[in-house]
């Protein structure tokens, strides 16, 4: 019933930047947290930030300072504005969506199809 379409995912040089889109549909009347979890083959998902309809925010410790997450409430839209890239953010990028009230800890019900991150020069 809820649908999440990703988008901006691409090649790019360490150091470079690149934001991510992602796009709620269907019925998200109960929507209210929404995020990006990434994930390298052979690893667990592991969740890179998050925000709540209200604008609070979590996020992992290894983007802190380099990443940014917002949304558009009006365009069911959330966003990862990814700069200062480096090989280790290399991975497949998820956006995430549930009905929970808190982005720490958060693990949405719907899933997007991934988008894939490469860093490398």
């Amino acid at each position: 019933q809820v649908q999440l379409v990703e988008s901006g995912g691409g090649l790019v040089q360490p150091g470079g930047s690149l934001r991510l889109s992602c796009a709620a549909s269907g019925s998200i009347f109960s929507i209210f947290v929404m995020g990006w979890y990434r994930q390298v083959p052979g690893h667990e998902r592991e969740l890179v930030a998050a925000i709540t309809s209200g604008g609070s925010t979590n996020y992992a410790d290894s983007v802190k300072g380099r990443f940014t997450i917002s949304r558009d409430n009006a365009k069911n839209t959330v966003y990862l504005q990814m700069n200062s890239l480096k090989s280790e953010d290399t991975a497949v990028y998820y956006c995430n969506a549930g009905s929970g009230d808190s982005p720490d800890p958060f693990l949405g019900y719907y899933w997007g199809q991934g988008t894939q991150v490469t860093v490398s020069s």
